[in-house]
């Protein structure tokens, strides 16, 4: 056990075990008992500015499947759909969401000879509306229209959006009773919400249908006998004494 770590204290509220190095330090993200796979790790950076820019809510219902499942920890990828309903002035809204060795096919509008290199790390977004198709980063940056023609003829709007003087900076001036920073628990809540029901889907590798005034799985699609419960057992799981919530 590498000096200075109290297991005890680093296993939290998860179930007893003897330590082991397949846990940390940055594996644990991968075991159900620890983390909440690439979705629930990776996913808010995506889902933030969809959630924005959507002005999306609670999904109704959430499809998750993946390569082979194993017992106690998340697959190597996922697919994952969710379904959102129509809202304001919006219309219903589908999001998809691709990890591991899994992708989502090339966009057709995208030119023989043009790459998605402004893509890094080939992590990216794809956000298609009824009259066109924006590529852009994992965050929402190096926003553009396909295929490239379209993007060299659009006149972009004012850019009259509040602008952020950083996270660091938001958080201390909340703390001294400012304004609210944007990422507010309030709205960060539903974005939390959203992708750790996908990794729920992932782990029981069928479609839920969500009541999110209940806060409660209503129906497991296609499930066996016991899969409802099983998968609300996950939106609270038990905790290790002496770990509560307050």
């Amino acid at each position: 056990m590498p000096d200075g770590l109290d297991w005890d204290l680093w296993l939290g509220p998860a179930p007893a075990r003897p330590y082991n190095h397949v846990y940390l330090p940055f594996v644990w993200r991968g075991w159900f008992d620890f983390g909440v796979g690439a979705i629930g790790d990776m996913g808010n950076y995506s889902f933030d500015t969809m959630f924005r820019a959507l002005k999306l809510a609670s999904p109704v219902r959430v499809d998750g499947s993946s390569t082979p499942r194993f017992a106690e920890t998340y697959p190597v990828g996922s697919l994952i759909h969710w379904e959102f309903p129509a809202r304001e002035d919006r219309a219903t809204t589908t999001i998809h969401w691709y990890d591991g060795d899994l992708r989502p096919p090339r966009p057709a509008e995208l030119e023989p000879d043009e790459h998605m290199s402004d893509i890094e790390d080939g992590e990216g977004m794809l956000l298609v509306g009824d009259r066109g198709k924006i590529l852009c980063g994992f965050e929402g940056q190096n926003a553009r229209l396909i295929p490239s023609s379209r993007m060299k003829a659009f006149e972009p709007p004012p850019d009259d959006l509040p602008k952020s003087p950083g996270a660091y900076e938001e958080w201390i001036a909340a703390i001294r009773g400012g304004e609210p920073p944007r990422a507010n628990f309030e709205f960060e809540q539903k974005v939390v919400e959203t992708v750790l029901l996908g990794s729920i889907a992932v782990r029981m590798g069928a479609a839920l249908e969500w009541d999110a005034e209940r806060e409660r799985i209503t129906r497991v699609a296609e499930g066996r006998a016991g899969d409802l419960e099983a998968a609300n057992a996950q939106i609270n799981p038990p905790r290790r004494s002496p770990w509560e919530l307050s």
